[in-house]
């Protein structure tokens, strides 16, 4: 597992912030973010990569994304882990059905962990960042550089997706920079 930790004297979960985990779930590597909003001023607390190992079994793979964001939810302690829904299985239903798994191995990490869950589509996530349900990975990136107030887009895009859907989060709640009800 990659972690990355932006310098934050706040960054656990003390009861008087809502963290929200953004996903952009892939067997292969999920990214995630962890945010908040206090006083309406959007913080990453860190954001990385989970991967799996190439060349285990399916199972090994789901858990090792599963257990990797076991870490990240334990530490925040999250009130809400908004997850980009599964792409298109029409297009390419190998990658929809392998991602799947990933998304049912976070999934039940999150309902362990005590988040709610919540999902959101790639075209809702890109229109509410960008205006334009159809923008492209880099242009979601810049926007995410300016929200955050970063020197460049977050990398790798697994990263950038991840912190896109947890700003969607916000931004679609403004509630989020309290205590969240489950």
């Amino acid at each position: 597992m990659t972690r990355s930790q932006p310098d934050s004297p706040d960054a656990r979960n003390d009861g008087e912030r809502a963290h929200v985990v953004g996903i952009d779930p892939g067997l292969n590597r999920t990214g995630y973010a962890v945010m908040s909003r206090p006083d309406g001023k959007l913080v990453l607390h860190e954001a990385g990569v989970v991967r799996s190992t190439s060349g285990r079994s399916l199972a090994e793979r789901v858990a090792e994304i599963g257990n990797g964001l076991v870490e990240v939810l334990a530490e925040y302690r999250p009130e809400v882990l908004a997850i980009e829904q599964v792409f298109s299985l029409t297009r390419n239903p190998k990658s929809a059905l392998l991602m799947a798994h990933a998304r049912g191995a976070i999934l039940m990490t999150a309902v362990d962990g005590g988040a709610r869950v919540v999902h959101y589509t790639p075209t809702q996530i890109k229109k509410l960042l960008t205006g334009s349900g159809k923008a492209d990975k880099d242009q979601v990136g810049r926007v995410v550089q300016a929200e955050l107030g970063l020197d460049a887009p977050p990398s790798p895009h697994d990263v950038s997706d991840a912190c896109a859907v947890a700003i969607c989060h916000l931004h679609s709640h403004q509630d989020s920079g309290r205590r969240l009800s489950a």
